[in-house]
């Protein structure tokens, strides 16, 4: 049966059977981006329960989607699973407090930093800001890699949602929300060093794992994982300032 026979007997018709399907249809998109998510929480978290969290986004999304607006279903499907699985690891805080202080330790510094010098800053002068070792500093962006990530999306995508990328001009994790915010996070990731961008559009852009970002880089995948959770330190310090 073709999609738009299933969208209206669904739709019009309110038929079970028509939305089962179409669950099914679409469940593939579930899967790709819980295996993304679960790249950065693999070690916090199983993948079936990504996959899990992600169908009940994927059942909102068929249930509000609406057939008349200009967008594509998998743009604003990408939307809802991604938000919903977020949702839930936001729900089972199972961040330990000591990496969420960390977090924002690092964080409140590269704001100090890069608002003082008006640049981006180095490891070195990170690590004296805090008063740790270069070392020290590496430790605890392994340590809170995975959190970074998420505390980015709930501190600035909450109440927004995120979309696709539809082409290389926009942003990788692209924000439906103010043009103001779209716009501060697209310079943010122009500005950011050189190593770090590359990362950046490595993972969102070309859909690469850490391991593959390291074997094109010629890093380590625990320097991929350092790199991305500078970069988001960094965005996250610029859209959080006041």
């Amino acid at each position: 049966m073709e999609h738009r026979t299933l969208w209206h007997n669904y739709k019009q018709n309110n038929d079970i059977q028509a939305k089962t399907l179409l669950i099914e249809e679409y469940v593939r998109l579930v899967k790709v981006i819980a295996g993304r998510l679960y790249t950065s929480y693999g070690t916090n978290i199983e993948y079936d329960d990504l996959v899990s969290y992600g169908i009940f986004g994927l059942i909102d999304a068929i249930e509000k989607f609406d057939l008349d607006k200009q967008v594509k279903f998998e743009t604003y499907a990408q939307i809802r699973i991604r938000g919903a699985i977020i949702d839930h690891l936001r729900n089972l805080d199972w961040v330990p407090r000591s990496a969420r202080q960390k977090s924002k330790q690092v964080e409140d510094a590269y704001c100090r930093l890069e608002n003082q010098l008006g640049r981006s800053v180095s490891d070195l002068e990170v690590a004296r800001e805090l008063r740790i070792t270069v070392k020290e500093l590496q430790e605890i962006m392994l340590q809170t890699a995975s959190f970074n990530v998420i505390s980015l999306e709930e501190a600035v995508f909450e109440g927004y949602t995120l979309g696709k990328i539809e082409n290389e001009k926009q942003l990788p994790e692209e924000l439906v929300c103010s043009q103001e915010t779209y716009d501060t996070l697209k310079n943010n990731i122009v500005q950011l060093p050189e190593r770090e961008k590359q990362v950046i559009s490595l993972y969102y852009y070309n859909n690469l794992t850490y391991k593959e970002i390291g074997q094109v880089l010629e890093i380590s995948e625990s320097r991929v994982s350092q790199l991305h959770s500078k970069a988001i330190s960094r965005l996250k310090s610029k859209l959080t300032v006041k």
